[in-house]
């Protein structure tokens, strides 16, 4: 039965899923547009530091005020309303709530919310993958040994990646390459929230009118998300990560089964196998057409004569050698989708991509150089970037992950364009995602 009849169902015998949101910013209010229309869910509450600001963006999706005007919990249950406040505590921990959706964007205090919905029997679909980059793996398999599911949100390109990883695999294709689109220039690694739009093609004024984040946008440019979400990938699918960091090839749509072929063959892989991410820009700054920017996509191989054959008669675009082929979808609609995956873990008991292993990492990359005494300000800032390694280059090196690098002190000089170690910076060693990534990297390293 599909999903939307089983959601139906729920409807129709009165007991529908019920959730808990924590975070309603943009992402979540793009998830709370599309609640209203869902049969057979029951937003409860929702959890924000900031209620009014919460009550705003309900408003600007749609809601009417009598929909989010519970003063309780109890209040919404009874009237199937929605209760908005600045107590997640009281969300997560009360019994009647099936499914958690993390979506505050917030790394340290996503794995605090994780942590506590799964101690308290809560299904958790997790929005904020730079929590799911440093400590996903063991995050996953706290879930597990609690006898509930973690998650990635579909919407976000990493699960949608996973899904095409998943329809590959699941028909009999070894996947050769695996991955999402960018606007990537090499210098733009060292992008600051100053230098963001101009990159982007946007003025300060326009940027400013749309009340968009320039620290957040440029952790999209600087590559730091797209190095996030290439991890969350290769730990939800063992596909393994390039040696010294994603390559970005250039390639419009049709030319992504030209470049996701090993090197031996006239591509850039280092080996079949790999995630990686594909440029919407030329090496010399000029446009792509029809890009992957806002995409995903999926390199097969079709490993006999009959099969490769069959690509040609059904008109499937190819390599020359017509063994590679690429299924895409060229948008994602972000929180819009993230229904999918509620759906799928509360009727179907299925994650829309979970860790499987420890893989790859993202590893906190000095912009310029650091002195001692400077303060780290995380993703999308002025002092780090972040660097998709392989897991256990990361282990050797004692490296820094980016998710953990935000509000803490450089300790001895770091050069430009080095990755930074746990030894470099004076670490808070009591917040609980410190903790659940030492105790991550104990555990794999065992």
């Amino acid at each position: 039965m599909s999903l939307h009849h089983l959601l139906l169902e729920r409807a129709r015998q009165g007991r529908p899923i019920r959730i808990a949101l924590i975070g309603a910013g943009k992402f979540g209010a793009m998830y709370l547009a599309q609640v209203p229309r869902m049969a057979g869910v029951h937003l409860v509450g929702i959890a924000d530091l900031n209620p009014a600001g919460a009550h705003a963006n309900l408003a600007r999706v749609g809601w009417g005020p009598e929909q989010a005007a519970a003063p309780s919990m109890a209040q919404a249950l009874a009237q199937g309303t929605t209760w908005v406040t600045d107590d997640w505590q009281a969300l997560v921990r009360d019994p009647r709530i099936e499914l958690v959706v993390e979506c505050t964007g917030n790394p340290l205090a996503a794995v605090d919310h994780i942590l506590e919905a799964i101690a308290h029997g809560k299904h958790v679909v997790n929005v904020t993958v730079e929590a799911d980059a440093f400590c996903g793996p063991l995050l996953a398999r706290k879930a597990r040994a609690a006898g509930v599911i973690y998650s990635l949100a579909y919407g976000d390109q990493p699960a949608m990646i996973c899904d095409l990883v998943d329809w590959a695999r699941t028909c009999g294709f070894p996947v050769v390459a695996a991955g999402r689109g960018h606007k990537w220039l090499p210098h733009f690694c060292e992008s600051t929230p100053e230098t963001v739009w101009g990159y982007y093609g946007l003025t300060p004024e326009q940027a400013a009118r749309g009340g968009l984040n320039p620290k957040m946008f440029n952790s999209f440019l600087d590559g730091s998300k797209p190095a996030i979400e290439s991890t969350a990938v290769s730990n939800a699918t063992g596909l393994a990560v390039p040696a010294n960091g994603l390559s970005y090839p250039p390639a419009s749509v049709e030319d992504i089964p030209f470049v996701t072929r090993p090197i031996a063959e006239g591509g850039v892989l280092e080996k079949k196998g790999m995630v990686e991410v594909i440029s919407s820009l030329e090496k010399d700054g000029r446009q792509i057409p029809y890009d992957i920017r806002m995409g995903v996509w999926v390199t097969v191989e079709a490993e006999t004569d009959y099969i490769r054959h069959c690509f040609e008669e059904y008109n499937a675009h190819t390599d020359p050698s017509g063994r590679y082929f690429t299924l895409y979808k060229r948008w994602h609609l972000i929180g819009l989708e993230v229904g999918m995956s509620v759906a799928s873990v509360a009727l179907r008991g299925e994650a829309t991509g979970a860790p499987q292993d420890w893989n790859a990492d993202v590893v906190a990359t000095a912009k310029r150089d650091l002195r001692v005494g400077e303060l780290l300000d995380g993703e999308g800032g002025y002092t780090v970037w972040g660097k998709l390694l392989p897991a256990a280059t990361s282990r050797a090196l004692g490296g820094l992950p980016l998710g953990l690098a935000h509000g803490v002190r450089v300790l001895r000089p770091v050069a430009k364009g080095q990755s930074l170690c746990w030894d470099d910076v004076a670490m808070d060693q009591d917040s609980a995602a410190y903790r659940v990534r030492r105790e991550m990297e104990a555990l794999f390293a065992a």
